[in-house]
């Protein structure tokens, strides 16, 4: 068991987020194998995903300690508890919810609430968000995350949503903690998602 700031740096570690989104569930569990044979300890799945629940389940069950699994797009309490039950270790929301952070962090799991203003970043703070993910990150840049470091140095911002492999190194080095990186990562298949992941964590390091 994990203590829920133990979770969180253990999702900035590698400072990539990788997110499994699908139409079909069998392609979501590939692109999640794709993830971990290509060295990415934590990934989160939709719950927008078909079977996306029985997926965090497996995930959660079938992985070592250090392979940290989240669900996404958690819109309300009831969506946050039904994955903290499947295993879920952290929740990633595309809005901010008080009912969500509360829910996560009643079950001693973080909560990564969405932002795209200033205002919203610091209501999250204030509702005791453990990191803010900056969504839709395509709408901004990463000299945005910069100027509001720059007024808010202890936000913990992961950007998200448009973000690519070519992209996340000038996110971090703009001061976010991690970007969330999906469909840029697993166009093409769970090959060419593998050879991304293995390229972007090597950019990273």
């Amino acid at each position: 068991m994990m203590y829920r700031w133990e979770t969180t740096a253990a999702l900035t570690t590698q400072r990539v987020i990788g997110i499994v989104r699908a139409t079909e569930a069998d392609a979501a569990r590939r692109t999640a194998q794709a993830f971990l044979d290509a060295g990415l300890h934590t990934l989160e799945v939709t719950l927008t995903t078909p079977g996306a629940l029985g997926i965090i389940e497996a995930l959660a069950a079938g992985t070592p300690p250090h392979i940290v699994v989240g669900a996404g797009t958690v819109l309300d309490a009831a969506d946050a508890q039904a994955a903290v039950r499947a295993g879920a270790r952290f929740l990633v929301a595309p809005n901010v919810r008080a009912d969500v952070i509360r829910a996560g962090h009643r079950h001693g799991v973080p909560v990564l609430p969405g932002a795209g203003t200033v205002t919203e970043v610091m209501e999250a703070l204030e509702l005791g968000a453990d990191a803010v993910k900056i969504f839709p990150a395509a709408s901004l840049t990463p000299d945005w995350v910069r100027a509001v470091l720059a007024a808010v140095p202890y936000a913990p911002l992961v950007p998200t949503g448009g973000v690519t492999p070519d992209s996340a190194p000038q996110w971090i080095a703009a001061g976010a903690v991690a970007c969330g990186v999906g469909a840029a990562l697993t166009t093409g298949g769970p090959a060419q998602a593998a050879a991304r992941v293995h390229a972007l964590l090597q950019a990273l390091t």
